[in-house]
Order: C-alpha cells, then structure tokens, then sequence
C-alpha cells in the first residue's frame, strides 16, 4: 500500500474518513449510526469476459435511496477521479449510497474517488482477491501469497468510513464438484477477520457473493454453521437473475429465497439480478425484495446489474455507440473490448427510467437498532455431503490451516484437517501459484490432490473488476 508521510496528506485523510459514519451489523441487518435499518438497493456491472481478468464496481443504496452497478474496465476504477466526479452525477439521481468493487490496485492512490464518493454519500464493497488471487476451484488452496495479497487490499481500504464491507470471493462456486472450494473460502474469511481484528479496524464486514445454483442453501448455511462466529462470514449475497419479466413472486422462486432465509444469522442481499430477458426490463422483483410482509424482514436489500453498456446488453448508460462491425478491435485509454469507456455518460431508455421510478417508490422502513434483538437469529446446522451431488463437502470439518490443504478424493466427499503440517508421498507438479500439487492414488484408483505451499509463514501484509462475463 501506499506509505504517506506528509503530514497535510495525513490531514486530510482524516477529514475523509468522518465524511460518513460508518455502517454496522447486528444479527441479520445493517445499521446506521443514527440506528436505522439500512437497505441495500443497487444494479452490478459485469462483462462478458471470464471473471479472473475483469474489475467490476457495484452500487448499493439506502433504504430511501436507490443504486447502481459501476463497471468501465478492467483496471481499477477507483483511481479515475475525473470519471467517478461525471459518473456520480446520474449516480446520486438513482439514489446510489454504495458500490461494490471486485479487483482493485492495492498500490495506487484511491483518496480521489473515494471522497467523491463519500462526498455523495455512497459506500463501497470492495472484493479482497485481485486478478492473481482468486480462489479457484480446480486448484483448491488458501496460501499466504493470497493471504498477503488480501491483507493489502484491506490495508489499502479499511482506512476509509464508506466501506461497507470485503468480499473473500464471487461465483467461485459455479458448476457440480466446485463445491470442493467452499472450505477455502470460509478459512478465507476466517483469517482475513483475525488479520482485520489484530491490525485493530473496525469491524468491517467480511463476506461472500455466491452463484444461483443446485448448492445454494448448503453453500449459504455452510458458511454461517459451526457456532464459532470468528469462522463464519459476515453478511451473504446472492447472485441471481430468476426473475424476467412477466415474473411473480412465486414463478421466479423469490418465495423460496426468503423462506430459506428466515432468520438468517447474518445480513443476506442479492449481489447481482436483473433479468433483461424479454425487455425492457421493468425492475419488478424490488417490490418483492423491499416488501417487508415477503422478504424485507430478512433481507437487506439488492445490487443490479449493469452500469455500463455492453454486449451483453445490461448496461443502463452508455459513453458513447460501440466500435461498428467490422473494423479493427481496439483498446486504449477510452475504448476497450469494443466499447467506449470513458467520458459523460448518458442514460439507456427505458431501462434507466424504470429503475428509477421503481426505486423511488421503496422506503421500507425495517427495525430501529434499539428494538431489534438479534437473538431471534438462528444458526443453521451444517450441510453434510451427498455423495453423487453437488454438495461434496462434509460441513462439520474443521476448516484447512494457511498453506496446508487436505487431501480430496475424486468427485467424493472432502475431508478437511486442522493440523499446520501434513505429510504427503507421490508425483509433484509444480503449479504456477508457487506450490506444488501432488498426486495419489486411493484403493478405487481415484485420483487425489493434496497442495503443499513452499511457504508456511503467515505474514501480516502490507499494505473492480469491470465487467466479467454475466451470468
């Protein structure tokens, strides 16, 4: 991260940090400090590039607010303050009071957007993993570079009142045995909320944003279960696109997502929805999501999808029209994967009318910290695997130690062991993430994987993700 010495620097990094009071959570809601509920009303931006090589910004709202998804390219887009003081504009007449960042640059200067933002009275979820870092399920490890790499980014941010909370992970999970990742990603937010507590932030959040997919329910109470709250996340999303228009309530299965979380733990949200299918879309499911006699009670809120015009579609403004059919791809400073990305932006109708309107009429007004009792709350116990599904992973396990990961066998149930050393015979492959795999064979002939670190000291390190691909 970056180191400032001077002291006019340090001033006015300290003017920005009260420009908004932070938000907290108790039990399943959000709170602000004045002690009313917050809701998170928001539009997430992606691309159609694969998630590992895109940053992405997502805009979150109040409750008497609305919000936006914020995505231009793949570098960080919080280090443009020039393009966040245009964007912010139409922002602020949606009602925007947070985004979400999926990579960022821990190394550059951030203070010019984030006080733009602040500024606006918007907040920000920022993603911890960068390009290099995301826990991918094929190779299934939590080492010290990621932990490293994570502590730089929560370094970089956690100086700043307007973050709302971190992200360990996005989609990880996404298709059948890719469960097999869900240990990781909770010893992720596990350790990043001891490394927040010993570097003495303040309680910043820490949670995950998860794909709609058959291992929704596990994965959700899987990261919650256990009772030790120091190895649970601290809030959930869901990434969902369910609901297309003509939808219900019903049709859509919304009547389940709010039933599956009843009395959740932790605040729980939609990180991604907005069905563009047919169009125009008609942001119907809001009303669902901020009606607290169907999913307000336990919700906190949703992020839709996009900022930013692209092929996909999803985009409810534009910065200009698209490189034609035909001519030469190119990509500089303004233009990027055919698109430009930089300038005034201007609103994509109807879509952004709609979203609009349909924003402005949502106040729900939840439950004052005073009279909330979080004890209504109720921990779910953990997933057990199913052998043959999509859940793999036995829920009861103590979670992998930094740089030692168990072995697994084939697409059967993962083992996970506590121990900080482990002993491994047979073929080792070096990978690219600076460890070595290593290959057995149990007695069925299944192939096994164990990942063994080159590292095993835990340091404590110094210190967007425009579009990926939609789901």
């Amino acid at each position: 991260m970056t180191l400032f010495t001077l002291g006019a620097i340090l001033c006015s990094l300290l003017a920005l940090a009260t420009a908004l009071d932070p938000i907290e959570v108790k039990g399943n809601k959000f709170f602000r400090k004045d002690g009313s509920q917050f809701f998170i009303k928001g539009k997430q931006t992606f691309s159609t590039i694969e998630i590992a090589k895109r940053a992405k910004i997502q805009i979150v709202y109040h409750s008497t607010c609305a919000g936006i998804s914020y995505q231009l390219r793949p570098n960080d887009p919080l280090i443009d303050t020039e393009q966040c003081q245009r964007d912010v504009k139409l922002m602020k007449e949606l009602g925007a009071n947070a985004l979400r960042v999926y990579h960022v640059d821990a190394n550059v200067d951030h203070d010019g957007c984030m006080k733009v933002f602040a500024d606006a009275g918007i907040y920000l979820l920022i993603d911890l993993d960068t390009f290099d870092t995301y826990i991918v399920p094929v190779h299934n490890f939590w080492t010290t570079r990621h932990y490293t790499k994570f502590a730089e980014v929560m370094d970089t941010f956690a100086k700043y009142d307007n973050v709302l909370g971190f992200f360990v992970g996005n989609e990880n999970i996404a298709s059948k045995d890719d469960s097999l990742v869900a240990p990781y990603l909770k010893a992720a937010a596990r350790d990043m909320k001891a490394y927040r507590d010993a570097k003495g932030y303040r309680a910043i959040p820490i949670g995950y944003s998860a794909a709609d997919i058959r291992v929704g329910p596990m994965l959700q109470n899987y990261l919650v279960c256990g009772g030790n709250s120091s190895e649970s996340v601290d809030f959930f999303g869901l990434n969902t696109y369910a609901w297309c228009d003509p939808g219900t309530y019903t049709t859509s299965g919304y009547n389940d997502l709010a039933e599956e979380a009843r009395n959740f733990p932790v605040p729980i949200f939609l990180t991604e929805t907005g069905c563009n299918v047919p169009g125009p879309r008609q942001w119907a499911d809001m009303e669902a999501v901020f009606d607290e006699d169907r999913m307000a009670k336990d919700w906190s809120g949703a992020i839709m999808y996009e900022w930013i015009e692209e092929m996909n579609h999803y985009g409810i403004v534009s910065y200009g029209p698209p490189v034609p059919k035909g001519e030469p791809m190119v990509d500089n400073d303004i233009i990027y994967d055919g698109f430009t990305r930089k300038g005034t932006p201007t609103p994509i109708h109807p879509d952004f009318d709609n979203l609009k309107t349909r924003w402005a009429t949502l106040h729900p007004t939840g439950v004052s910290r005073g009279d909330y009792d979080p004890g209504q709350v109720v921990t779910p116990a953990c997933p057990t695997s199913t052998q043959g599904g999509w859940w793999l992973v036995d829920g009861n396990s103590p979670l992998p130690v930094l740089d030692v990961i168990p072995t697994r066998h084939g697409a059967g149930r993962v083992m996970l062991q506590s121990t900080g050393t482990a002993a491994v015979e047979g073929e080792h492959v070096q990978d690219s993430d600076g460890g070595q795999f290593v290959q057995d064979v149990d007695e069925d002939s299944q192939a096994a994987t164990s990942y063994i670190s080159f590292s095993a000291i835990v340091v404590l390190g110094l210190s967007f993700f425009w579009g990926l691909g939609g789901t």
